[in-house]
């Protein structure tokens, strides 16, 4: 036991079965049932955990912006960047607005929340080493 050689640290984390996590993040779909039954047809959303500048970004808006924000970041599909989403005749001149217009303040809230724990938050990341 003492003749064994223990792999680095470094090492494990130069092994190219780790990817790099700002081109590789995890990904879910949900389904946003309000508009499910209004479309008459599923409405799912593709989400993505956010990267850690990402992350930063939305943290940095003030507390009102930081959920709407993460949505535009962390929802891949549909993109509410999409130019198509705008009408500014009725108010919705950013992407932003464009979610806020078709989405309400909780299922806002319920997408941050999964796009938070895709980003690693809401959950145990680490685990304790005893004896180490």
């Amino acid at each position: 036991m003492e003749n064994e050689k223990k792999v680095s640290v470094l090492d494990l984390l130069l092994r190219p079965e780790l990817p790099d996590v700002r081109k590789s993040l995890p990904e879910k779909k949900a389904e946003v049932k309000r508009l499910t039954e209004l479309a008459g047809e599923p409405v799912v959303f593709t989400l993505r955990g956010l990267t850690y500048d990402e992350s930063r970004k939305v943290q940095d808006k003030p507390r009102e912006e930081q959920a709407v924000s993460a949505v535009l970041y962390g929802c891949k599909d549909p993109d509410f960047r999409d130019k198509r989403l705008l009408a500014p005749e009725r108010g919705v001149v950013t992407p932003l607005d464009a979610i806020k217009a078709r989405l309400t303040a909780g299922e806002i809230d319920e997408l941050y929340i999964e796009i938070q724990k895709l980003s690693g938050y809401l959950r145990r990341t680490l685990a304790e080493v005893k004896n180490a």
